[in-house]
């Protein structure tokens, strides 16, 4: 009975986390492409870094506004949500591991398999929960991450008209490791980003309970409500995603970098990388600084925080609401 229903428990949380995976992508994607398109352009974005660096020639995009009008000029509505079915690919499997994995850990690291009781776990554990899982998710669902921001970040005309023609070209060109470039930073920034997002959301549900609390003791003279309001998961999740991209944003940059090494770009949209042109990780921060600047390790930092908090929230609120439902339907 006991496997029972720990295997019930974690078709829950694949289930739910799916769901909420899938929900967030979608309503987020336009944010997505436009942070990509940044990340993926070597030009520096301000006339200031041209002057500054003694470099020529002009940036495809400047600001978030320009990039939108451009997007949607040249490439139309659907250009927002290009690259979306292998991010759906990606994040649906990412967020089902995601929420497996840490609810397991949860429920090691509290001896108890009920959810109310993960809240009382200590910062430092939900923080370590966080980043284990999130280094799980990443590894079971990187080649589709890969191929997402590869289609994201072309534009018109097409280098790749579909996910299978950018599948091929990579292993051809770079052979089954090639699905899994940018896997390094990509796992040192998951680190501190799952981990930076599901602590500090754990740390502000206490916070929340707390606070409810409080304020009930003052009415009743009596606080024992631990309820959470929608809006408050949803100002908890808001929270949580900010606070871990504004940390995590230069790493990301460099995952991207990676991810196009060598792959082809049309020249209307800026230089690409070539192969090779980054030894590791801590080179490719070196030589981003030096050609870019400081700014260019922060490329698309704007739409990513306006992207992360609304990401966050989504995610967790739908993830809430969807294992809660689940687990209605099968008890």
């Amino acid at each position: 009975m006991e496997d029972q229903g720990q295997l019930k428990r974690a078709m829950i949380d694949a289930t739910a986390g799916a769901i909420a995976g899938g929900i967030s992508r979608t309503v987020t994607s336009p944010l997505d492409v436009i942070k990509i398109r940044f990340q993926v352009q070597l030009e520096p974005t301000t006339s200031w870094a041209l002057v500054r660096r003694n470099l020529s020639g002009p940036s495809k995009y400047t600001g978030m506004l320009q990039a939108t009008k451009d997007i949607f000029r040249e490439e139309g509505l659907p250009g927002f949500w290009r690259g979306n079915v292998p991010a759906l690919l990606m994040v649906m499997p990412y967020t089902a591991i995601q929420f497996t994995v840490l609810h397991k850990l949860k429920t090691f690291a509290s001896g108890s398999s009920k959810t109310e009781d993960h809240i009382n776990l200590s910062p430092y554990l939900s923080y370590v929960s966080g980043a284990l899982a999130g280094c799980a998710a990443t590894v079971g669902s990187y080649p589709f991450d890969l191929l997402r921001t590869i289609l994201a970040s072309q534009g018109e005309p097409k280098v790749y008209p579909t996910m299978r023609s950018a599948f091929l070209d990579i292993v051809n060109a770079r052979g089954i490791r090639g699905l899994y470039a940018g896997l390094s930073p990509t796992l040192v920034e998951i680190v501190p980003y799952a981990g930076l997002q599901f602590g500090t959301y754990d740390t502000f549900k206490r916070w929340t309970v707390a606070w409810n609390r409080q304020q009930l003791s003052k009415i009743n003279s009596i606080g024992t409500d631990d309820s959470i309001t929608s809006f408050q998961l949803f100002l908890c999740g808001l929270a949580a995603g900010t606070c871990a991209k504004l940390v995590c944003h230069p790493l990301d940059v460099v995952k991207k970098r990676f991810q196009i090494e060598g792959l082809q770009r049309h020249p209307r949209y800026g230089a690409r990388v070539e192969h090779l042109a980054y030894r590791n990780m801590l080179d490719a921060l070196q030589r981003i600084m030096k050609a870019e600047g400081w700014a260019g390790l922060y490329k698309g930092i704007i739409p990513s925080t306006v992207k992360a908090a609304p990401a966050g929230a989504v995610t967790f609120v739908a993830y809430e609401f969807a294992s809660d439902w689940l687990e209605s339907i099968w008890t």
